[in-house]
């Protein structure tokens, strides 16, 4: 998934897509240790969309607690 994608989802959409991304990881574990992983690259593919969708969330934390910041003073 593309920064650009990511970026474009809601909060809600978010962490629904990092709900999924976080079982389709552990469920690539489980064929990695079974030995039926096709294509090990899957999982360094999972974690990096998941440190992805986990970087733009942080980020709109941040920003919103900037915000709420500017408005008390």
């Amino acid at each position: 998934m593309k920064i650009d994608q990511i970026r474009e989802l809601t909060d809600e959409e978010l962490q629904n897509e990092l709900g999924r991304l976080q079982r389709h990881l552990f469920d690539l574990r489980a064929q990695a240790v079974t030995e039926k992983l096709e294509d090990p690259s899957m999982l360094k593919k999972a974690r990096r969309d998941i440190a992805r969708l986990k970087t733009v969330i942080r980020q709109r934390q941040l920003q919103a607690s900037a915000q709420q910041g500017e408005q008390t003073e």
